[in-house]
């Protein structure tokens, strides 16, 4: 499993307790992805690789170039670069998925960027609203790292609150998540929402290879 991120690369395999990583940044290309992954996972035995992508994916295919990495990863032939089966999911679905615990849920995750997707009954949803319009520019501009770093911690929470409550308020779902590297830096969370782990994307990972969960059509405990 890969979670490529705009600040480094990680991966786990199956029977392996402790991840890898490797810097990413605005010169990662695919090509240097794959080649780094190899590399690092080379006395790793695996049959498959999941990919989550930061960025819009559609029918198993990135289609956007992601922003905080270089060009080149729309069009890639991921599973002939690693000889291997490929599944490509959007980052924040695939911590979405490992996150998952029935019902309707709403996963956003704070990291370099914004990511956000839900899950309905087992069935992931990718969603961009990050890119969606925000006060003078959009919600990424305020909740990404970019907004952390202009207006520093105190501002940036204030903004995290005021927009997951926006989001909480318009899907309702019955649980909210929240991921990604800076969930850490909340001294508290948003009310009716719950802490997630980077390491449940590569828990999503592994899901994806899996048959569909029986309990998928369960509803988690209503908010409180």
């Amino acid at each position: 499993m890969v979670d490529v991120g705009g600040t480094s690369i990680k991966i786990l395999a199956t029977g392996h307790s402790e991840r890898r990583s490797f810097p990413s940044g605005p010169k990662m290309t695919p090509r240097r992805m794959v080649a780094g992954v190899k590399k690092l996972a080379r006395d790793w035995s695996y049959d498959a690789v999941s990919i989550g992508y930061p960025g819009p994916v559609l029918h198993g295919c990135p289609i956007a170039e992601p922003h905080n990495l270089a060009r080149g990863w729309v069009g890639f032939d991921f599973a002939a670069a690693f000889r291997r089966p490929v599944k490509v999911v959007n980052d924040a679905a695939m911590q979405a998925l490992g996150s998952y615990n029935g019902g309707k849920m709403l996963f956003i995750g704070l990291g370099t960027g914004f990511g956000s997707a839900m899950v309905v009954n087992g069935i992931v949803e990718p969603m961009e609203l990050g890119h969606l319009p925000y006060k003078k520019g959009v919600y990424e501009d305020y909740v990404g790292r970019h907004g952390l770093e202009r207006y520093g911690q105190r501002k940036w929470r204030h903004h995290v609150f005021d927009v997951i409550g926006r989001f909480i308020a318009a899907l309702e779902p019955d649980d909210t998540v929240i991921g990604g590297g800076n969930v850490k830096l909340l001294d508290a969370l948003p009310p009716h929402s719950r802490a997630g782990d980077n390491e449940n994307a590569f828990c999503g990972g592994f899901r994806l290879w899996q048959p569909p969960r029986r309990d998928a059509g369960t509803r988690s405990k209503p908010r409180s």
